[in-house]
């Protein structure tokens, strides 16, 4: 699945990924490779970004949006930082 990060700034990340772990307005939830489409409210909390099994990236997030739609994952943040 194709993933983007992007904050009002910057885009913080585009590639390739097994999947997503996100902080639901309502509680965490994750996306993987061909998941239905979706748009969900993100709150304040951890996001991991799952690369492969075997390795993952993480961020703190501000809240914001996710779209997911065609294997492309949209991530848009009011802010992140890498952990």
């Amino acid at each position: 699945m194709l993933l983007e990060i992007l904050t009002p700034e910057r885009k913080l990340y585009t590639g390739e990924v097994y999947g997503i772990q996100l902080p639901g307005v309502d509680g965490s939830f994750e996306v993987l490779d061909r998941h239905a489409p979706l748009i969900a409210a993100l709150g304040k909390g951890k996001m991991k970004v799952l690369k492969d099994k075997s390795h993952a990236d993480h961020y703190s997030i501000e809240g914001g949006f996710v779209e997911v739609l065609n294997n492309k994952a949209t991530v848009l943040v009011e802010g992140a930082t890498a952990q």
